[in-house]
């Protein structure tokens, strides 16, 4: 079955949870170090904050364009997974630049950017896959 027809496998239903969840959880947990309502412990680099947060909406909107269809949530996995990569590059160079970046701000970096990784992965196997069976 196409994406058109309604066909939800299983991997782009996880994919699409764990993009939706993650989203949430980034938003709020974002929100609220930037309302000032949490304090996480270490020296917060506000743009990679306010970065991330935006992000939350991104991986939000991706989750719902994972589940309506492989490609399109393919895409948005690759393009979350691309900014990622350059947003933990640039914050790596600041790092070692001691410009103020925390190590928990690299740690969780490059959680986000191995989960995006992961989605993105699992989606194009699962779309590649799909093209294959296609073409039998």
């Amino acid at each position: 079955m196409s994406d058109a027809s309604g066909d939800r496998s299983f991997v782009r239903q996880v994919a699409a949870v764990v993009a939706v969840l993650f989203g949430i959880a980034t938003m709020i947990s974002g929100g609220r170090v930037l309302t000032g309502s949490v304090d996480p412990g270490y020296e917060v680099f506000r743009p990679l904050l306010v970065f991330n947060t935006a992000m939350g909406v991104a991986y939000l909107t991706a989750g719902i364009s994972i589940w309506r269809g492989l490609r399109r949530g393919t895409s948005a996995a690759a393009t979350i997974f691309a900014l990622n990569v350059v947003a933990l590059v640039a914050i790596a160079f600041l790092y070692m630049r001691g410009a103020g970046v925390a190590v928990e701000s690299l740690r969780a970096m490059t959680f986000r950017t191995i989960v995006w990784l992961g989605l993105f992965a699992a989606l194009a196997v699962s779309a590649r896959s799909r093209d294959v069976q296609a073409r039998q």
